[in-house]
């Protein structure tokens, strides 16, 4: 019987919580009982297990992200859109490190399409048609972009920018500016 109070989306919170706390990797359905003081089989009415709860902390990560960055593309195109799109990643990995790591937990192929992961896609391919980019430079230049986006933002968090000048922010600039320029510029053939 299901402890009443508890839901699977509320404890989908609670685990998105904790993974920002403490990261994803520590986030169990034994550290999640341990929050709410019950025992642990008395979340298994809810979650399958811990692969699944961080599943569903992945997804709503996923989604989470995809609702700030469709937000933030409104009315926007070319260098502006990359910009927002960029910054939103950016944002939330320094607001939520435990679910932008969760938004990089691997997902089965069904899972990512059902949900947000195809939003992400469409909205990075709606920029670069901004650029008149055909396939298939487009999904050359999607997987450029999400490398540097991720690599950045995960050496940033990680501390890697911060013991020398200049600003990081200086640096996320340039590398807007190149990008846009590269994309303007995406060679043919």
């Amino acid at each position: 019987m299901a402890r009443a109070g508890l839901t699977t989306e509320r404890l989908v919170r609670a685990g998105a919580e904790l993974a920002d706390e403490v990261g994803f990797d520590q986030v169990t359905v034994s550290a999640l009982a341990r929050r709410f003081d019950v025992k642990v089989a008395s979340l298994y009415s809810h979650l399958k297990n811990s692969q699944d709860l961080k599943t569903r902390i992945a997804l709503l990560a996923l989604e989470e992200l995809a609702d700030r960055a469709a937000d933030a593309l409104a009315g926007r195109a070319g260098k502006d859109a990359l910009v927002a799109f960029a910054d939103v990643y950016r944002d939330y990995a320094r607001a939520h490190p435990g679910r932008y790591a969760a938004a990089r937990h691997p997902l089965g192929p069904e899972a990512a399409a059902a949900r947000a992961g195809g939003r992400h896609a469409q909205m990075t391919r709606a920029i670069l048609r901004g650029y008149d980019l055909a396939e298939p430079g487009q999904t050359h230049a999607v997987r450029l972009l999400g490398s540097v986006f991720h690599g950045y933002v995960s050496l940033e968090t990680a501390g890697g920018f911060s013991h020398s000048a200049p600003d990081s922010q200086e640096s996320w600039t340039r590398i807007l500016d190149a990008l846009d320029s590269l994309l303007r510029d995406w060679p043919t053939g």
